[in-house]
């Protein structure tokens, strides 16, 4: 996306602190117990309590390894964000980063690339949550397209409210889902190590190894499952987007980072050989959580029943983070000219909602896609999200790879807190997330389709960029006159 006219929009202007519009207007109404807790919420979420179960009837025990891997890559990604959160907090997040280091073009390209992840997230996490209902036989006779117009207008309002409600919100939803992955893994190993009888099956590494091993069907479906759970730690960096409306982030940011890569091993690593020793890998499917699974072999009463409520407030959990984090990004890049006026609206709580409502609309989409194709809704959009969290994570460590240039340079300053191994760090992250692009085309069917659509969506980024870039320098230049000694880039 080029054109032949560089402008104070286009290019960053160094030597002076950058300064982002868009974050005017914001409470500090997040505390440490609420970062800490959307860090957590944001490492656990729909592709794990739901996801999970599909990706163990197709690879089996291996999963754990691409789990593991991507984990890393996770990590490497956050810990990214951390560094340049603690260089300049901003609700515009990677967004305003990369109109720090990359210029207008980059900004515009980082948030619509955001956008398409939690826009097809959002469609995901509502046929996750209408999946959940159907569970219990109360709701089996409600249409899905129902349940999942039901679950988007619940957290909508919720949203709206203001950003200490959803902080507070995230908090239990977190505490919700830590508490009950314990207790599973707490019964689980008890399971284990009593050898107690689940479902028919004893549980223990004689599960696995009866069943075809580790890679019961070769290491090629795990490693075409990892663009899929790759999805699953896609709100990772949502504390880098919650940094900015909160006080003393650099206390804070630093110890819920540095949290996320043992929670990774703990809760995804650690369920997933738990759920192989449980039960062979046939007895899961895509359609039902595999916690669920478990708890309804062991039949206990109510058990099952109890952790469908908690992988459903898991459902609700992302979709509540997605419209928050797409509401704020949006309001930066609509301050910028990037995007429609109306989404940088901000009510009297602080809450910009024009660009929550932008997001929630698509979320409409998910409830048609529920009505026409109600066994493949999930599936297709978890796809065109994983092309979100490439898009995103790859901007993320591209500006981290400018920010480290710069600092070198000697025209920033680096903080205490820093990506390890810098610049490598950065180039192995790039390499894996084209790697997965590959798979995905690997794969075949929906996933091929996902990665043939790439030109698509560079053409409608390109299209989008030449519509608005007029604005975008119009109010570039009126911010440079009207603030001569701030930059614009």
């Amino acid at each position: 996306m080029s054109d032949r006219t560089m402008t104070a929009a286009d290019t960053p202007v160094a030597g002076t602190p950058h300064v982002d519009a868009g974050d005017a207007g914001y409470r500090k109404d997040l505390k440490s117990r609420h970062i800490n807790m959307i860090a957590i919420g944001g490492a656990i979420g729909t592709g794990l309590f739901l996801g999970a179960g599909g990706r163990m009837a197709n690879a089996g025990p291996s999963l754990f390894i691409a789990y593991a891997l991507c984990g890393i890559f996770a990590f490497f990604v956050v810990r990214a964000l951390g560094e340049l959160v603690l260089h300049r907090p901003s609700s515009g997040a990677f967004v305003s980063y990369a109109r720090e280091f990359m210029g207008e073009k980059g900004a515009f390209t980082a948030g619509w690339l955001y956008f398409l992840n939690w826009s097809t997230t959002a469609i995901a996490d509502i046929t996750a949550a209408a999946t959940y209902a159907h569970f219990w036989a109360m709701f089996s006779n409600i249409p899905q397209w129902v349940l999942a117009l039901i679950a988007l207008a619940v957290v909508l309002t919720a949203n709206l409210i203001s950003v200490k409600y959803f902080g507070e919100m995230e908090f239990w939803f977190a505490i919700i889902k830590v508490g009950a992955l314990l207790l599973f893994m707490l019964i689980g190993i008890f399971l284990v190590v009593t050898q107690h009888d689940v479902g028919g099956h004893t549980p223990g590494l004689s599960t696995i190894a009866h069943h075809g091993g580790i890679f019961p069907n070769g290491v090629m479906p795990m490693l075409l499952l990892i663009q899929g759970v790759v999805f699953a730690y896609a709100a990772v960096e949502l504390c880098g987007v919650a940094a900015g409306e909160t006080e003393n982030p650099e206390k804070i940011m630093p110890k819920a980072i540095n949290s996320i890569m043992w929670r990774v091993a703990l809760f995804y690593v650690g369920s997933v050989v738990l759920l192989a020793l449980l039960l062979p890998y046939t007895a899961y499917t895509g359609d039902q959580s595999p916690f669920v699974t478990v708890f309804n072999k062991l039949g206990i009463p109510g058990a099952a029943s109890i952790m469908n409520l908690v992988v459903l407030t898991a459902a609700l959990s992302s979709l509540n983070s997605g419209l928050y984090s797409t509401g704020r990004i949006l309001r930066s890049m609509s301050i910028s000219g990037s995007a429609p006026k109306f989404t940088g609206v901000m009510n009297k709580g602080g809450v910009p909602y024009g660009g929550i409502l932008l997001t929630a609309g698509f979320g409409i989409v998910g409830v048609v896609l529920n009505y026409v194709m109600p066994g493949k809704a999930f599936e297709l959009v978890l796809n065109f999200a994983s092309i979100g969290v490439i898009g995103t994570w790859g901007m993320i460590m591209v500006c981290s790879l400018l920010f480290v240039k710069r600092a070198k340079e000697g025209r920033l300053t680096r903080p205490a807190y820093r990506l390890p191994w810098a610049p490598w760090t950065q180039i192995v992250t790039l390499v894996f997330l084209a790697s997965v692009l590959v798979l995905m085309w690997m794969d075949g069917g929906i996933s091929r389709t996902t990665i043939d659509c790439l030109p698509l969506i560079a053409l409608a980024l390109v299209g989008g960029w030449f519509t608005v870039r007029n604005r975008v320098r119009r109010i570039a230049a009126e911010r440079q006159d009207s603030c001569p000694e701030r930059p614009t880039g």
